[in-house]
């Protein structure tokens, strides 16, 4: 009946809520129209007021990065390759060619690689891997300002892997804060800066995975006490810095081992340090020199000397005025620690004395009477004199210059190398055949130019426990062996 009488009146009960909803629509859109804006002015405040308050996205990854790039430089190296023809094109033939073929033309192209690198100094000294500057006619350096330089090399170590390169500026240029890498931890956050496949200024993280790792790679060489982790490192990163979360220096990237993915590897710095000072000094490292020779345990050595220990080495021999006999160490005992560091095998001994330079103290943990004692030993250089004696005490050869009256009688061209004159029985060299008139052209990789040369390789390879000979015999050259 009311809704009749509504319609009679011209309008229905729905009339009434549709106006008051338009209304209210009305008052919501201007109020919206109000509020809107003080909300965005608010919102803009409180935005501002966080990025000064709380600035999360600055992590210490970046403020690292921040620090330490500009120290990070992309190194381009270029150098002149050399390659014999072979007229038959089968790969078969090259070394062949190679060796008996020398009148064939060679041909020659450059080669270019890029590598990474860290100002060390604001004097322009640079730290990166000696595989990254190995043989190149030229070194041209890039800053992270775009700036080139050409770089020349001040020295650079084969067995650590390790080289300085020098640019020069007017104004003192950035560099890296050196850390330490004798306190880090696994798991601990690391940072790795430098250039792979070209791409100036990559950053990558990750943690370190383990430390005092061993790595063998291609040519059977061992490379030892790494710094192992899962921050990327690929062949441009080599020579880069690894850095710890407050972008300190603590080690040195190195691309080895490119076959794994996920893990990398890097020189610490506390090894580096040791040769960065030879490097910069002298051009070269020069080697520690404790005056001992040690030999691995066997069966043999152990029921011998009675001895309860599985693990060490023991010392052979102590040479007459040696820093190890002024400082007490004696023959029979047994080294288990080295600076720190457990030897268990002979490798493991040459690795870490290869990693300390003349003038080092180094801390002998050694057991002798069943006891434990500590002895340190200040390392020195080897003395240029004991070559000879070295040469015939450890080789079992006396030699000496090749003269014009050797031409004719051994049948040789050239001035090149040392004659040996006395080969004594039962020594190395007897067992390995060589004999008198045999001319040895090469020590290990060390070319043989003259006497010195001679006496400087085999002072260099004094600690080791083969050497390869390069030997000639009338017109003929043979690789031999020498195990002392």
């Amino acid at each position: 009946m009311r809704k009749k009488r509504a319609q009679e009146r011209g309008y229905s009960i729905f009339s009434h809520r549709s106006i008051s909803l338009s209304r209210y629509r009305l008052f919501l859109c201007i109020l919206a129209f109000i509020l809107i804006p003080l909300i965005g002015l608010s919102l803009s405040h409180a935005a501002d007021a966080g990025a000064e308050n709380y600035p999360n996205r600055e992590t210490p990854v970046v403020l690292a990065v921040k620090k330490v790039g500009p120290a990070v430089v992309n190194i381009s190296t270029e150098r002149i390759m050399k390659e014999r023809i072979n007229p038959f094109g089968d790969p078969f033939f090259d070394q062949f060619f190679r060796d008996f073929f020398n009148a064939f033309p060679q041909r020659s192209y450059k080669q270019q690689s890029l590598g990474s690198g860290v100002i060390i100094n604001p004097e322009g000294y640079i730290l990166t891997n000696e595989h990254v500057i190995l043989k190149t006619s030229q070194i041209i350096v890039t800053l992270a300002d775009k700036r080139e330089f050409e770089a020349k090399l001040i020295g650079a170590d084969t067995k650590s892997d390790l080289a300085i390169i020098k640019i020069d500026d007017k104004e003192p240029l950035p560099h890296v804060t050196m850390g330490k890498s004798d306190d880090l931890m696994i798991g601990e956050t690391v940072i790795a800066i430098g250039n792979p496949f070209g791409l100036s200024h990559t950053v990558t993280t990750g943690v370190i995975s383990a430390l005092n790792r061993s790595v063998k790679v291609k040519e059977d060489r061992i490379y030892k006490d790494f710094i192992q982790t899962d921050a990327s490192i690929n062949p441009g990163n080599s020579g880069g810095p690894l850095l710890n979360i407050l972008g300190e220096l603590i080690g040195i990237n190195t691309a080895i081992y490119q076959e794994a993915e996920g893990i990398g590897f890097a020189i610490p710095i506390n090894r580096a340090k040791r040769i960065i000072k030879d490097l910069i000094h002298y051009g070269e490292v020069r080697k520690a020199w404790t005056g001992i020779y040690v030999q691995e345990l066997d069966q043999n050595l152990l029921k011998h000397f009675d001895l309860s220990i599985k693990e060490g080495v023991i010392v052979t021999k102590v040479m007459e005025g040696s820093p190890a006999e002024k400082s007490g160490i004696k023959q029979g005992d047994i080294i288990i620690n080295m600076g720190g560091q457990a030897i268990s095998t002979w490798e493991d001994y040459i690795s870490i004395i290869s990693g300390y330079t003349s003038g080092d103290r180094i801390t002998f943990s050694i057991i002798r009477d069943d006891k434990k004692i500590n002895i340190e030993v200040t390392a020195s250089d080897i003395p240029i004199e004991l070559a000879e004696s070295l040469a015939f005490n450890w080789l079992g050869i006396r030699y000496r210059k090749i003269t014009q009256n050797d031409f004719l009688k051994y049948g040789i061209k050239d001035k090149r190398g040392i004659i040996v004159t006395e080969v004594v029985r039962m020594k190395a060299a007897d067992r390995a055949g060589i004999r008198p008139g045999d001319i040895i052209r090469q020590v290990n990789n060390q070319v043989i130019e003259e006497e010195e040369t001679f006496k400087k390789a085999i002072l260099a390879a004094a600690q080791q426990e083969s050497l390869l000979l390069m030997v000639q015999r009338g017109p003929y050259i043979y690789p031999v062996t020498l195990q002392p």
